[in-house]
């Protein structure tokens, strides 16, 4: 099963020290039965890219918590085997968990298929973001609006071998 990790720069950093993404639990985004009613759709890239997405979001939320990460989004792919992703089935009706599972152990970067990080160019947009989480939540619509914003970036794909590049 493809997951997909969400992480800040220097977390990515941490994990390429350690060799691995840890340790667990480990919060990630898959297709779940749940992203697939939601996503409503049977095409597996898309319902990928949809969790994918949600992983970006998860990352923005990090970004948000960390004054001193960069305002970059960070998300790696990993495969792991089915029964190491677990839903919770308490969260199946929480919409900010969609798509959401855990996965017990630190997995391996041998693992990682990919990372996925915004380009330089979204830094901006992620700063504001990030500052405007708080009141996105609470209801603010102009403050969604900023959220959004970061969202309209696509993250670029690397392979796992330029992870010393983006964390240098």
């Amino acid at each position: 099963m493809r997951v997909y990790v969400p992480l800040t720069l220097s977390g990515l950093a941490e994990a390429h020290k350690a060799g691995e993404l840890g340790p667990g639990p480990l919060a990630a985004y898959a297709v779940t039965p749940g992203l697939r009613e939601w996503y409503v759709s049977d095409d597996i890239e898309e319902l990928e890219y949809a969790a994918l997405n949600r992983a970006a979001a998860a990352s923005l939320r990090l970004v948000a918590g960390d004054p001193g990460a960069a305002r970059r989004r960070v998300v790696v792919a990993v495969d792991v085997p089915d029964g190491d992703a677990v839903a919770d089935p308490d969260r199946g009706l929480d919409a900010a968990a969609i798509g959401e599972v855990r996965i017990a152990a630190a997995v391996s970067l041998k693992k990682a298929a990919a990372v996925h990080v915004d380009a330089d160019d979204a830094e901006a947009d992620v700063t504001a973001a990030a500052a405007a989480l708080g009141a996105a939540d609470h209801g603010d619509d102009d403050a969604q609006f900023t959220v959004d914003g970061a969202e309209d970036h696509e993250l670029l794909w690397y392979g796992v071998q330029e992870i010393p590049h983006l964390t240098g």
